[in-house]
């Protein structure tokens, strides 16, 4: 060159300051990450998806020959049913991010140009989406079973999201935390059998301090909402705010999920 002045390209490459690519925007990354974990669980998780649908209706038959109808089926039938939810979306999630952690997976998220947010939210609505066809079948099996009606079915696009959410999020959080991957996987397990027990045995016949335990899995409030939808006039009051809690809870758990997503990632 006739000067000796460089491009400022140039002087960037020579003092080793390259510019770095703008941060990912929240959504384009959260979306990419879900496509991707979905492509994933459904390659992987399919199996244990028949488990989680073949193991409530196995229950429900089970306790068919125990309840004979009114309150009790409604429960066995709602219990059974977000009993999915939380096999896939609260267990398997668990010991997902347990796994990843472990491995070394996080170091490779770290690396990438994405807010934390956005790999929790789509690792979470992944695994509680891929459970939408189990609870489907086994609501419409067991309101078969125990002669339920099925017209007010579709609240299940409202169940499943909210009660997959908080489930998924202390899924996420309780495999991030736990300071093991063996641990991870006990408290999925624990967290799953906690669903069973405590969300498909009707609530009249537990004693009264595992009826308090009941009432702070968040799962519970997925059974009550599904449950009072099958009453003959339900009350859609009650209903909306059985699907409130379980939206403020995802939300918490969520977040406390991601903050634990940013304490494992930097260590």
């Amino acid at each position: 060159m006739p000067t000796g002045a460089l491009p400022a390209a140039s002087r960037d490459a020579d003092d080793g300051a390259a510019p770095l690519a703008p941060r990912a925007r929240l959504l384009p990354s959260l979306a990419a990450v879900y496509r991707a974990q979905l492509s994933r669980a459904r390659v992987a998780r399919i199996p244990l998806l028949f488990v989680a649908t073949f193991q409530s209706i196995g229950i429900m038959v089970l306790m068919r020959g125990v309840v004979d109808g009114g309150s009790e089926a409604r429960a066995v039938v709602a219990g059974s049913t977000v009993l999915v939810v939380a096999f896939v979306a609260l267990n398997l999630l668990a010991q997902y991010f347990g796994q990843l952690r472990a491995g070394g997976g996080l170091d490779h998220y770290a690396t990438l140009p994405v807010p934390p947010a956005a790999v929790v939210l789509g690792a979470a609505g992944a695994y509680a989406s891929f459970t939408v066809p189990g609870t489907a079948v086994t609501a419409v099996a067991g309101s078969l079973l125990f002669g339920l009606p099925l017209g007010q079915l579709w609240i299940l696009a409202a169940v499943v999201p909210l009660a997959g959410a908080a489930l998924a999020g202390l899924g996420a959080a309780l495999g991030l935390l736990a300071p093991r991957q063996e641990l991870a996987t006990l408290l999925g397990q624990l967290g799953m059998s906690a669903a069973l027990l405590l969300g498909v045995l009707p609530a009249e016949r537990l004693p009264g301090p595992i009826g308090w335990a009941r009432d702070l899995l968040p799962s519970t409030y997925g059974v009550e909402a599904l449950a009072r939808t099958f009453e003959p006039r339900p009350d859609w009051a009650a209903v909306a705010g059985d699907l409130a809690v379980c939206g403020v809870v995802g939300v918490v758990s969520l977040a406390v999920a991601t903050w634990a997503y940013r304490r494992a990632a930097v260590r």
